[in-house]
């Protein structure tokens, strides 16, 4: 997977991989005010199914959408693409870059020193 989304896209993104799957009135529903038009919804589906990260099945008279990339894949992709983007390529220079611009305490930098940790013992 190597496709990023529109920010309209990763929004509805974010309610089908919280919903598991939702039909387009389900997704407007937990859309923030102003909601969108359906129509402007449905066609968003349509290119994130075409961008193969949603399928869809019938459902009554009408379909429910459902996400095809875990929203883990997508958040470490898009991690990557900002890390090598904006930092080399260097964890140290990204994690260095929030603690010196978002004052990141010791706490912090300690939490995330354990779960990389744990996850290279994987």
């Amino acid at each position: 997977m190597n496709k990023q989304l529109t920010k309209a896209e990763e929004q509805i993104m974010q309610v089908l991989w919280e919903l598991e799957e939702a039909s387009v009135k389900e997704v407007i529903e937990k859309l923030p005010i102003p909601k969108p038009a359906y129509n402007t919804v449905s066609t968003i589906i349509r290119i994130l199914e075409t961008k193969e990260f949603v399928a869809h099945k019938p459902k009554g008279r009408g379909y429910v959408y459902y996400p095809i990339i875990p929203k883990s894949d997508y958040s470490n992709q898009s991690l990557h693409k900002l890390m090598n983007g904006y930092f080399g390529g260097s964890f140290k220079n990204m994690v260095s870059f929030f603690m010196k611009e978002n004052k990141m305490d010791i706490n912090e930098l300690e939490s995330i020193m354990r779960e990389v940790n744990k996850s290279e013992k994987k």
